[in-house]
Protein backbone atom coordinates (compact mmCIF):
# COMPACT_ATOMS: atom_id res chain seq x y z
CA UNK A 1 0.00 0.00 0.00
CA UNK A 2 1.16 3.53 -0.71
CA UNK A 3 -0.42 5.07 2.43
CA UNK A 4 -2.58 4.12 5.36
CA UNK A 5 -5.10 6.40 7.05
CA UNK A 6 -8.23 5.53 9.01
CA UNK A 7 -8.74 8.66 11.09
CA UNK A 8 -12.13 9.71 9.62
CA UNK A 9 -15.54 8.05 9.44
CA UNK A 10 -15.52 7.77 5.66
CA UNK A 11 -12.28 5.83 5.44
CA UNK A 12 -12.27 3.40 2.50
CA UNK A 13 -14.29 0.18 3.04
CA UNK A 14 -14.56 1.06 6.71
CA UNK A 15 -11.00 -0.16 7.26
CA UNK A 16 -8.52 2.39 5.90
CA UNK A 17 -7.47 4.41 2.86
CA UNK A 18 -4.44 2.77 1.22
CA UNK A 19 -4.10 4.42 -2.20
CA UNK A 20 -5.75 7.83 -1.90
CA UNK A 21 -7.81 9.36 0.85
CA UNK A 22 -11.58 9.44 0.45
CA UNK A 23 -11.15 13.02 1.70
CA UNK A 24 -9.09 13.73 -1.44
CA UNK A 25 -5.56 13.76 -0.03
CA UNK A 26 -2.96 11.99 -2.12
CA UNK A 27 -0.65 9.33 -0.75
CA UNK A 28 2.38 11.64 -0.69
CA UNK A 29 0.45 14.23 1.33
CA UNK A 30 -0.84 11.56 3.72
CA UNK A 31 2.67 10.21 4.26
CA UNK A 32 4.15 13.66 4.79
CA UNK A 33 1.46 14.31 7.42
CA UNK A 34 2.57 11.11 9.15
CA UNK A 35 6.15 12.35 9.07
CA UNK A 36 5.17 15.69 10.57
CA UNK A 37 3.40 13.88 13.41
CA UNK A 38 6.56 11.80 13.89
CA UNK A 39 8.67 14.97 14.11
CA UNK A 40 6.22 16.56 16.57
CA UNK A 41 6.70 13.54 18.82
CA UNK A 42 10.46 14.05 18.64
CA UNK A 43 10.13 17.71 19.60
CA UNK A 44 7.82 16.76 22.47
CA UNK A 45 10.35 14.29 23.89
CA UNK A 46 12.75 17.19 24.38
CA UNK A 47 10.22 19.79 25.54
CA UNK A 48 9.01 17.28 28.14
CA UNK A 49 12.59 16.78 29.31
CA UNK A 50 13.14 20.54 29.34
CA UNK A 51 10.14 21.08 31.61
CA UNK A 52 11.25 18.28 33.92
CA UNK A 53 14.70 19.88 34.29
CA UNK A 54 13.50 23.51 34.38
CA UNK A 55 15.30 24.33 31.15
CA UNK A 56 13.88 27.32 29.30
CA UNK A 57 12.83 26.92 25.65
CA UNK A 58 11.09 29.18 23.17
CA UNK A 59 7.36 29.13 23.98
CA UNK A 60 6.61 29.62 20.27
CA UNK A 61 7.31 25.90 20.02
CA UNK A 62 3.98 25.23 21.76
CA UNK A 63 2.19 26.97 18.93
CA UNK A 64 4.21 25.14 16.30
CA UNK A 65 3.10 21.83 17.81
CA UNK A 66 -0.63 22.58 18.00
CA UNK A 67 -0.54 24.23 14.57
CA UNK A 68 1.09 21.11 13.16
CA UNK A 69 -1.45 18.81 14.77
CA UNK A 70 -4.32 20.94 13.47
CA UNK A 71 -2.94 20.89 9.92
CA UNK A 72 -3.14 17.08 9.86
CA UNK A 73 -6.86 16.96 10.69
CA UNK A 74 -9.11 15.57 7.95
CA UNK A 75 -9.98 18.09 5.22
CA UNK A 76 -7.67 20.80 6.56
CA UNK A 77 -4.56 20.98 4.42
CA UNK A 78 -3.80 19.19 1.15
CA UNK A 79 -0.62 21.08 0.24
CA UNK A 80 2.41 18.78 0.34
CA UNK A 81 4.86 21.69 0.31
CA UNK A 82 3.35 23.02 3.53
CA UNK A 83 4.14 19.75 5.28
CA UNK A 84 7.64 19.56 3.84
CA UNK A 85 8.35 23.01 5.24
CA UNK A 86 6.81 22.10 8.61
CA UNK A 87 8.98 18.98 8.79
CA UNK A 88 12.09 21.04 8.00
CA UNK A 89 11.18 23.65 10.61
CA UNK A 90 10.27 20.95 13.11
CA UNK A 91 13.63 19.24 12.86
CA UNK A 92 15.35 22.57 13.38
CA UNK A 93 13.18 23.29 16.44
CA UNK A 94 13.83 19.83 17.90
CA UNK A 95 17.58 20.23 17.52
CA UNK A 96 17.50 23.64 19.24
CA UNK A 97 15.65 22.25 22.27
CA UNK A 98 18.10 19.34 22.38
CA UNK A 99 20.98 21.83 22.30
CA UNK A 100 19.37 23.92 25.08
CA UNK A 101 19.28 20.79 27.25
CA UNK A 102 22.90 19.98 26.43
CA UNK A 103 24.01 23.53 27.26
CA UNK A 104 22.26 23.14 30.61
CA UNK A 105 24.34 20.06 31.28
CA UNK A 106 21.56 17.57 30.53
CA UNK A 107 22.25 14.95 27.92
CA UNK A 108 19.61 12.32 27.30
CA UNK A 109 20.64 8.82 26.30
CA UNK A 110 19.32 8.90 22.76
CA UNK A 111 19.85 5.17 22.35
CA UNK A 112 16.97 4.71 24.76
CA UNK A 113 14.72 7.32 23.18
CA UNK A 114 12.17 6.90 20.41
CA UNK A 115 13.74 7.31 16.97
CA UNK A 116 11.81 10.56 16.41
CA UNK A 117 14.20 12.16 18.90
CA UNK A 118 17.30 11.49 16.80
CA UNK A 119 16.32 10.95 13.16
CA UNK A 120 17.88 13.59 10.98
CA UNK A 121 17.43 14.51 7.31
CA UNK A 122 18.03 17.56 5.14
CA UNK A 123 16.20 17.14 1.83
CA UNK A 124 12.62 16.50 0.70
CA UNK A 125 13.78 13.25 -0.89
CA UNK A 126 15.04 12.04 2.47
CA UNK A 127 11.75 13.12 4.05
CA UNK A 128 9.75 11.15 1.51
CA UNK A 129 11.77 7.99 2.04
CA UNK A 130 11.24 8.18 5.79
CA UNK A 131 7.56 9.18 5.54
CA UNK A 132 6.50 5.76 4.29
CA UNK A 133 7.90 4.09 7.39
CA UNK A 134 6.51 6.10 10.33
CA UNK A 135 2.73 5.85 9.93
CA UNK A 136 -0.06 4.18 11.86
CA UNK A 137 0.95 0.61 11.00
CA UNK A 138 4.38 1.08 12.55
CA UNK A 139 2.72 -0.04 15.80
CA UNK A 140 2.21 -3.75 15.23
CA UNK A 141 0.01 -4.65 18.20
CA UNK A 142 -3.54 -3.93 17.06
CA UNK A 143 -4.92 -2.94 20.48
CA UNK A 144 -1.98 -0.70 21.37
CA UNK A 145 -2.23 0.86 17.91
CA UNK A 146 -5.94 1.45 18.40
CA UNK A 147 -5.50 3.19 21.75
CA UNK A 148 -2.55 5.24 20.53
CA UNK A 149 -4.55 6.46 17.57
CA UNK A 150 -7.62 7.20 19.68
CA UNK A 151 -5.43 9.37 21.91
CA UNK A 152 -3.68 10.97 18.92
CA UNK A 153 -6.95 11.89 17.23
CA UNK A 154 -8.25 13.30 20.48
CA UNK A 155 -5.10 15.42 20.74
CA UNK A 156 -5.63 16.67 17.17
CA UNK A 157 -9.13 17.83 18.08
CA UNK A 158 -7.75 19.36 21.27
CA UNK A 159 -5.16 21.24 19.20
CA UNK A 160 -7.86 22.71 16.97
CA UNK A 161 -9.80 24.19 19.87
CA UNK A 162 -6.59 25.35 21.55
CA UNK A 163 -5.60 27.23 18.39
CA UNK A 164 -8.94 29.04 18.13
CA UNK A 165 -8.62 30.16 21.75
CA UNK A 166 -5.00 31.23 21.16
CA UNK A 167 -6.12 33.41 18.26
CA UNK A 168 -8.32 35.26 20.74
CA UNK A 169 -5.43 35.65 23.22
CA UNK A 170 -6.60 32.94 25.60
CA UNK A 171 -4.05 30.33 26.61
CA UNK A 172 -3.71 27.48 29.08
CA UNK A 173 -0.15 26.21 29.46
CA UNK A 174 -1.46 22.93 30.88
CA UNK A 175 -3.05 22.13 27.52
CA UNK A 176 0.31 22.53 25.77
CA UNK A 177 2.02 20.37 28.37
CA UNK A 178 -0.60 17.63 28.08
CA UNK A 179 -0.53 17.54 24.28
CA UNK A 180 3.23 17.12 24.29
CA UNK A 181 3.29 14.59 27.12
CA UNK A 182 0.58 12.56 25.40
CA UNK A 183 2.48 12.58 22.11
CA UNK A 184 5.47 11.20 23.97
CA UNK A 185 3.28 8.56 25.61
CA UNK A 186 2.28 7.25 22.18
CA UNK A 187 5.96 6.35 21.63
CA UNK A 188 6.36 4.53 24.94
CA UNK A 189 6.30 0.75 24.48
CA UNK A 190 6.31 0.18 28.24
CA UNK A 191 2.77 1.52 28.66
CA UNK A 192 0.11 -1.15 29.04
CA UNK A 193 -3.35 -1.13 27.51
CA UNK A 194 -4.72 -0.07 30.93
CA UNK A 195 -2.26 2.84 30.98
CA UNK A 196 -3.45 3.93 27.54
CA UNK A 197 -7.13 3.64 28.51
CA UNK A 198 -6.41 5.93 31.48
CA UNK A 199 -4.61 8.36 29.16
CA UNK A 200 -7.61 8.27 26.83
CA UNK A 201 -9.87 9.48 29.64
CA UNK A 202 -7.28 12.09 30.63
CA UNK A 203 -7.40 13.33 27.03
CA UNK A 204 -11.13 13.82 27.53
CA UNK A 205 -10.47 15.83 30.67
CA UNK A 206 -8.24 18.22 28.75
CA UNK A 207 -10.84 18.30 25.97
CA UNK A 208 -13.30 19.74 28.50
CA UNK A 209 -10.68 22.28 29.58
CA UNK A 210 -9.95 23.32 25.99
CA UNK A 211 -13.62 23.74 25.09
CA UNK A 212 -14.20 25.74 28.28
CA UNK A 213 -11.24 27.96 27.38
CA UNK A 214 -12.57 28.50 23.86
CA UNK A 215 -16.07 29.20 25.16
CA UNK A 216 -14.61 31.86 27.45
CA UNK A 217 -12.51 33.29 24.60
CA UNK A 218 -15.47 33.50 22.20
CA UNK A 219 -17.94 34.95 24.68
CA UNK A 220 -15.44 37.43 26.12
CA UNK A 221 -14.67 38.73 22.64
CA UNK A 222 -18.10 38.60 21.02
CA UNK A 223 -20.72 38.23 23.77
CA UNK A 224 -22.91 35.26 24.62
CA UNK A 225 -24.74 33.69 21.68
CA UNK A 226 -28.41 34.64 21.67
CA UNK A 227 -31.52 33.30 20.00
CA UNK A 228 -31.25 34.41 16.39
CA UNK A 229 -33.24 34.02 13.20
CA UNK A 230 -30.63 33.59 10.48
CA UNK A 231 -31.44 34.62 6.92
CA UNK A 232 -30.68 31.93 4.33
CA UNK A 233 -31.53 34.05 1.30
CA UNK A 234 -29.28 36.52 -0.57
CA UNK A 235 -29.00 40.20 -1.45
CA UNK A 236 -28.02 41.84 -4.71
CA UNK A 237 -24.44 42.72 -3.77
CA UNK A 238 -21.22 40.81 -4.44
CA UNK A 239 -20.35 38.58 -1.52
CA UNK A 240 -17.65 36.65 0.29
CA UNK A 241 -18.45 33.22 1.72
CA UNK A 242 -16.54 32.34 4.88
CA UNK A 243 -16.25 28.72 5.94
CA UNK A 244 -14.47 26.80 8.67
CA UNK A 245 -14.53 27.64 12.39
CA UNK A 246 -12.25 30.55 13.32
CA UNK A 247 -14.22 33.50 14.73
CA UNK A 248 -11.18 35.79 14.89
CA UNK A 249 -10.92 35.48 11.10
CA UNK A 250 -14.62 36.31 10.92
CA UNK A 251 -14.03 39.48 12.93
CA UNK A 252 -11.13 40.60 10.74
CA UNK A 253 -13.12 39.98 7.56
CA UNK A 254 -16.19 41.86 8.76
CA UNK A 255 -14.11 44.87 9.82
CA UNK A 256 -12.26 45.01 6.52
CA UNK A 257 -15.37 44.59 4.32
CA UNK A 258 -17.36 47.28 6.10
CA UNK A 259 -18.24 50.07 3.68
CA UNK A 260 -16.84 48.25 0.63
CA UNK A 261 -20.17 47.23 -0.87
CA UNK A 262 -19.27 43.56 -0.36
CA UNK A 263 -21.58 41.36 1.72
CA UNK A 264 -20.42 38.52 3.96
CA UNK A 265 -22.16 35.15 4.28
CA UNK A 266 -21.33 32.21 6.53
CA UNK A 267 -21.05 28.65 5.29
CA UNK A 268 -21.35 25.31 7.13
CA UNK A 269 -19.70 25.49 10.59
CA UNK A 270 -19.46 29.29 10.41
CA UNK A 271 -23.25 29.51 10.70
CA UNK A 272 -23.08 30.07 14.51
CA UNK A 273 -21.17 33.33 13.96
CA UNK A 274 -24.64 34.74 13.25
CA UNK A 275 -25.58 34.16 16.91
CA UNK A 276 -22.94 36.46 18.45
CA UNK A 277 -23.98 40.03 19.36
CA UNK A 278 -20.67 41.56 18.27
CA UNK A 279 -21.15 40.40 14.67
CA UNK A 280 -24.77 41.51 14.38
CA UNK A 281 -23.79 45.18 14.27
CA UNK A 282 -22.44 44.76 10.74
CA UNK A 283 -25.16 45.62 8.22
CA UNK A 284 -23.31 43.81 5.44
CA UNK A 285 -23.35 40.52 7.37
CA UNK A 286 -26.25 38.91 5.52
CA UNK A 287 -26.68 35.41 6.93
CA UNK A 288 -25.87 31.83 5.93
CA UNK A 289 -25.47 30.39 2.43
CA UNK A 290 -25.83 26.70 1.76
CA UNK A 291 -25.51 23.63 3.92
CA UNK A 292 -22.79 21.47 5.42
CA UNK A 293 -19.26 21.09 4.09
CA UNK A 294 -19.76 18.17 1.71
CA UNK A 295 -22.19 20.09 -0.51
CA UNK A 296 -19.66 22.81 -1.23
CA UNK A 297 -18.88 21.72 -4.80
CA UNK A 298 -22.27 22.75 -6.14
CA UNK A 299 -22.89 25.58 -3.68
CA UNK A 300 -19.58 27.29 -4.36
CA UNK A 301 -20.45 27.31 -8.08
CA UNK A 302 -23.71 29.18 -7.45
CA UNK A 303 -22.25 31.58 -4.88
CA UNK A 304 -20.23 33.36 -7.61
CA UNK A 305 -17.95 35.23 -5.21
CA UNK A 306 -14.74 34.22 -3.43
CA UNK A 307 -14.68 31.71 -0.59
CA UNK A 308 -12.44 31.87 2.49
CA UNK A 309 -11.52 28.69 4.36
CA UNK A 310 -10.39 29.49 7.88
CA UNK A 311 -9.91 25.87 8.98
CA UNK A 312 -10.71 22.32 7.94
CA UNK A 313 -13.80 21.12 6.00
CA UNK A 314 -12.21 21.85 2.61
CA UNK A 315 -13.03 19.46 -0.24
CA UNK A 316 -10.63 19.42 -3.21
CA UNK A 317 -12.49 20.92 -6.19
CA UNK A 318 -13.24 18.81 -9.26
CA UNK A 319 -11.10 19.52 -12.32
CA UNK A 320 -14.00 21.21 -14.12
CA UNK A 321 -14.88 23.49 -11.19
CA UNK A 322 -15.32 27.13 -12.14
CA UNK A 323 -14.76 28.35 -8.58
CA UNK A 324 -11.21 27.03 -8.06
CA UNK A 325 -9.58 30.41 -8.66
CA UNK A 326 -11.95 31.99 -6.09
CA UNK A 327 -10.97 29.90 -3.06
CA UNK A 328 -8.62 31.35 -0.45
CA UNK A 329 -7.22 29.61 2.61
CA UNK A 330 -5.76 30.79 5.88
CA UNK A 331 -4.59 29.31 9.17
CA UNK A 332 -4.39 25.50 9.15
CA UNK A 333 -6.21 25.22 5.82
CA UNK A 334 -4.37 24.82 2.53
CA UNK A 335 -4.56 23.42 -0.98
CA UNK A 336 -2.01 23.59 -3.76
CA UNK A 337 -3.19 26.30 -6.15
CA UNK A 338 -5.36 28.20 -3.66
CA UNK A 339 -4.11 31.61 -2.48
CA UNK A 340 -3.10 31.43 1.18
CA UNK A 341 -3.58 34.45 3.45
CA UNK A 342 -0.65 34.68 5.93
CA UNK A 343 -1.09 34.77 9.70
CA UNK A 344 -1.67 38.08 11.42
CA UNK A 345 1.18 39.82 13.16
CA UNK A 346 0.82 40.11 16.92
CA UNK A 347 -1.76 42.78 17.74
CA UNK A 348 -2.82 43.16 14.10
CA UNK A 349 -5.28 41.71 11.61
CA UNK A 350 -4.91 39.35 8.69
CA UNK A 351 -4.87 41.14 5.37
CA UNK A 352 -8.02 40.09 3.50
CA UNK A 353 -7.76 42.85 0.89
CA UNK A 354 -7.02 40.39 -1.99
CA UNK A 355 -10.31 38.58 -1.29
CA UNK A 356 -12.24 41.83 -0.98
CA UNK A 357 -10.91 43.19 -4.26
CA UNK A 358 -11.69 39.87 -5.91
CA UNK A 359 -15.26 39.97 -4.57
CA UNK A 360 -15.90 43.42 -6.03
CA UNK A 361 -15.44 41.97 -9.53
CA UNK A 362 -17.90 39.11 -9.01
CA UNK A 363 -21.63 38.72 -9.58
CA UNK A 364 -23.95 38.50 -6.56
CA UNK A 365 -24.75 35.02 -5.24
CA UNK A 366 -27.48 32.98 -6.89
CA UNK A 367 -30.27 32.38 -4.40
CA UNK A 368 -30.63 28.66 -3.63
CA UNK A 369 -33.20 28.92 -0.82
CA UNK A 370 -35.23 31.43 1.16
CA UNK A 371 -36.33 31.81 4.73
CA UNK A 372 -34.72 31.64 8.15
CA UNK A 373 -33.29 29.10 10.55
CA UNK A 374 -33.16 29.60 14.31
CA UNK A 375 -30.12 29.05 16.51
CA UNK A 376 -28.14 30.52 19.37
CA UNK A 377 -29.00 28.11 22.18
CA UNK A 378 -25.63 27.97 23.92
CA UNK A 379 -25.55 27.37 27.66
CA UNK A 380 -26.03 31.00 28.74
CA UNK A 381 -29.12 31.40 26.59
CA UNK A 382 -30.62 28.03 27.56
CA UNK A 383 -30.11 28.79 31.25
CA UNK A 384 -32.20 31.92 30.76
CA UNK A 385 -34.95 29.55 29.62
CA UNK A 386 -34.28 27.09 32.44
CA UNK A 387 -37.52 27.71 34.34
CA UNK A 388 -39.55 27.23 31.16
CA UNK A 389 -37.66 24.07 30.21
CA UNK A 390 -37.84 22.58 33.71
CA UNK A 391 -41.55 23.36 33.84
CA UNK A 392 -42.09 21.61 30.50
CA UNK A 393 -40.21 18.54 31.76
CA UNK A 394 -42.13 18.42 35.05
CA UNK A 395 -45.48 18.82 33.29
CA UNK A 396 -44.65 16.06 30.83
CA UNK A 397 -44.71 18.41 27.82
CA UNK A 398 -41.07 17.43 27.21
CA UNK A 399 -40.47 13.72 27.68
CA UNK A 400 -36.87 13.51 26.57
CA UNK A 401 -33.93 15.46 25.13
CA UNK A 402 -31.79 14.02 22.36
CA UNK A 403 -28.20 15.19 21.98
CA UNK A 404 -27.59 14.91 18.23
CA UNK A 405 -24.32 16.82 18.03
CA UNK A 406 -21.33 16.07 15.83
CA UNK A 407 -20.46 16.02 12.16
CA UNK A 408 -22.18 15.62 8.83
CA UNK A 409 -20.77 13.65 5.91
CA UNK A 410 -21.39 12.38 2.42
CA UNK A 411 -22.53 8.82 3.07
CA UNK A 412 -26.12 8.00 2.15
CA UNK A 413 -26.45 6.25 5.51
CA UNK A 414 -26.46 9.69 7.15
CA UNK A 415 -30.02 10.14 5.94
CA UNK A 416 -30.72 8.15 9.09
CA UNK A 417 -30.29 11.36 11.13
CA UNK A 418 -32.82 13.29 9.07
CA UNK A 419 -35.35 10.48 9.38
CA UNK A 420 -34.58 10.03 13.07
CA UNK A 421 -35.19 13.72 13.82
CA UNK A 422 -38.34 13.75 11.70
CA UNK A 423 -39.81 10.66 13.36
CA UNK A 424 -39.02 11.53 16.96
CA UNK A 425 -42.14 11.93 19.12
CA UNK A 426 -43.43 15.50 19.23
CA UNK A 427 -42.73 15.72 22.97
CA UNK A 428 -38.96 15.49 22.48
CA UNK A 429 -36.33 18.20 21.96
CA UNK A 430 -33.07 17.92 19.99
CA UNK A 431 -29.90 19.50 21.42
CA UNK A 432 -27.31 19.95 18.70
CA UNK A 433 -23.95 21.46 17.83
CA UNK A 434 -21.66 20.99 14.85
CA UNK A 435 -22.56 20.49 11.21
CA UNK A 436 -24.63 17.37 11.98
CA UNK A 437 -27.52 19.81 12.42
CA UNK A 438 -27.76 20.38 8.68
CA UNK A 439 -29.47 16.99 8.46
CA UNK A 440 -32.54 18.38 10.24
CA UNK A 441 -32.25 22.09 11.12
CA UNK A 442 -34.52 23.07 8.21
CA UNK A 443 -37.23 20.53 8.97
CA UNK A 444 -40.57 21.95 10.22
CA UNK A 445 -40.33 20.28 13.63
CA UNK A 446 -42.22 23.02 15.49
CA UNK A 447 -41.93 23.85 19.18
CA UNK A 448 -43.11 22.82 22.63
CA UNK A 449 -44.71 25.66 24.58
CA UNK A 450 -42.58 28.12 22.61
CA UNK A 451 -39.37 26.09 22.99
CA UNK A 452 -38.06 25.11 19.52
CA UNK A 453 -37.66 21.37 19.09
CA UNK A 454 -34.15 21.91 17.68
CA UNK A 455 -31.87 23.87 20.00
CA UNK A 456 -28.63 24.65 18.17
CA UNK A 457 -25.77 25.51 20.53
CA UNK A 458 -23.33 26.32 17.71
CA UNK A 459 -20.12 24.81 16.35
CA UNK A 460 -18.71 21.36 17.21
CA UNK A 461 -16.70 22.90 20.07
CA UNK A 462 -19.97 24.22 21.48
CA UNK A 463 -20.80 20.64 22.42
CA UNK A 464 -19.26 21.98 25.63
CA UNK A 465 -22.44 24.02 26.01
CA UNK A 466 -24.52 20.87 25.82
CA UNK A 467 -22.43 19.33 28.61
CA UNK A 468 -22.83 22.48 30.74
CA UNK A 469 -26.59 22.38 30.16
CA UNK A 470 -26.76 18.72 31.17
CA UNK A 471 -24.73 19.32 34.33
CA UNK A 472 -26.93 22.30 35.25
CA UNK A 473 -30.11 20.28 34.73
CA UNK A 474 -28.63 17.53 36.92
CA UNK A 475 -28.20 20.15 39.63
CA UNK A 476 -31.68 21.61 39.17
CA UNK A 477 -33.35 18.20 39.32
CA UNK A 478 -31.12 17.25 42.30
CA UNK A 479 -29.86 14.08 40.65
CA UNK A 480 -26.75 12.16 41.67
CA UNK A 481 -25.86 10.93 38.18
CA UNK A 482 -25.87 12.81 34.88
CA UNK A 483 -27.15 9.61 33.28
CA UNK A 484 -30.39 9.85 35.29
CA UNK A 485 -31.45 12.87 33.22
CA UNK A 486 -34.04 12.37 30.46
CA UNK A 487 -31.26 12.87 27.89
CA UNK A 488 -30.22 10.39 25.21
CA UNK A 489 -27.09 10.69 23.08
CA UNK A 490 -27.26 9.84 19.38
CA UNK A 491 -24.13 11.42 17.94
CA UNK A 492 -22.79 11.51 14.38
CA UNK A 493 -19.04 11.69 13.93
CA UNK A 494 -16.72 12.36 11.02
CA UNK A 495 -13.32 13.65 12.07
CA UNK A 496 -10.99 14.28 14.97
CA UNK A 497 -12.76 17.21 16.61
CA UNK A 498 -15.69 14.85 17.12
CA UNK A 499 -13.28 12.40 18.76
CA UNK A 500 -12.26 14.91 21.44
CA UNK A 501 -15.92 15.77 22.04
CA UNK A 502 -16.65 12.07 22.55
CA UNK A 503 -13.72 11.67 24.95
CA UNK A 504 -14.84 14.79 26.84
CA UNK A 505 -18.33 13.32 27.31
CA UNK A 506 -16.82 10.03 28.54
CA UNK A 507 -14.64 11.93 31.01
CA UNK A 508 -17.75 13.73 32.33
CA UNK A 509 -19.32 10.36 33.01
CA UNK A 510 -21.85 10.24 30.19
CA UNK A 511 -22.74 6.67 29.30
CA UNK A 512 -24.74 4.82 26.65
CA UNK A 513 -23.69 7.10 23.78
CA UNK A 514 -24.80 5.87 20.38
CA UNK A 515 -22.26 6.70 17.69
CA UNK A 516 -22.77 6.55 13.94
CA UNK A 517 -23.25 6.14 11.13
CA UNK A 518 -20.43 3.60 11.72
CA UNK A 519 -18.08 3.00 14.61
CA UNK A 520 -14.51 4.22 14.06
CA UNK A 521 -12.27 1.94 12.00
CA UNK A 522 -9.41 2.73 14.36
CA UNK A 523 -11.13 0.90 17.23
CA UNK A 524 -9.84 -2.66 17.40
CA UNK A 525 -12.40 -5.29 18.47
CA UNK A 526 -10.87 -5.46 21.96
CA UNK A 527 -10.77 -1.67 22.42
CA UNK A 528 -14.32 -1.35 21.11
CA UNK A 529 -15.34 -4.01 23.62
CA UNK A 530 -13.77 -2.01 26.46
CA UNK A 531 -15.74 1.07 25.42
CA UNK A 532 -18.94 -0.97 25.24
CA UNK A 533 -18.45 -2.57 28.65
CA UNK A 534 -17.11 0.48 30.47
CA UNK A 535 -19.18 3.24 28.88
CA UNK A 536 -22.03 1.56 27.04
CA UNK A 537 -20.98 2.96 23.65
CA UNK A 538 -22.83 1.37 20.75
CA UNK A 539 -23.62 1.91 17.09
CA UNK A 540 -26.93 2.74 15.49
CA UNK A 541 -29.56 0.40 14.02
CA UNK A 542 -32.69 1.43 12.12
CA UNK A 543 -34.57 4.62 12.92
CA UNK A 544 -37.59 2.66 14.13
CA UNK A 545 -35.55 0.33 16.34
CA UNK A 546 -33.52 3.15 17.87
CA UNK A 547 -36.47 5.42 18.63
CA UNK A 548 -38.28 2.51 20.28
CA UNK A 549 -35.17 1.72 22.33
CA UNK A 550 -34.52 5.34 23.33
CA UNK A 551 -38.14 5.95 24.32
CA UNK A 552 -38.18 2.70 26.31
CA UNK A 553 -41.21 1.47 24.42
Amino acid sequence: MSMFCFQCQETAKGTGCTVKGVCGKTDDVANMQDLLLFVLKGISIYTKAAREHDVEYDKKINKFIFDGLFATITNANFNKNVFIEKVREGLDIRNKVRLALKNAGIELDESKLHESASWQAFTPDEYERKATNVGVLKTENEDVRSLRELITYGIKGLAAYTEHAYNLNHENEELYKFMQDALVATTDDSLTADDLVALTLETGKYGVDAMALLDKANTTAYGNPEITKVNIGVRNNPGILISGHDLRDMEDLLKQTEGTGVDVYTHSEMLPANYYPAFKKYDHFVGNYGNSWWKQKEEFESFNGPILFTTNCLVPPPKNATYSDKVYTTGAAGFDGFTHIPDRKKGGQKDFSPIIEHAKKCEPPVEIEKGEIVGGFAHNQVMQLADKIVGAVKSGAIKKFFVMAGCDGRMKSREYYTEFADQLPKDTVILTAGCAKYRYNKLPLGDINGIPRVLDAGQCNDSYSLAVIALKLKEIFELNDINDLPIAYNIAWYEQKAVIVLLALLYLGVKNIHLGPTLPAFLSPNVANVLVKKFGISGIKTVEEDIKMFMNE
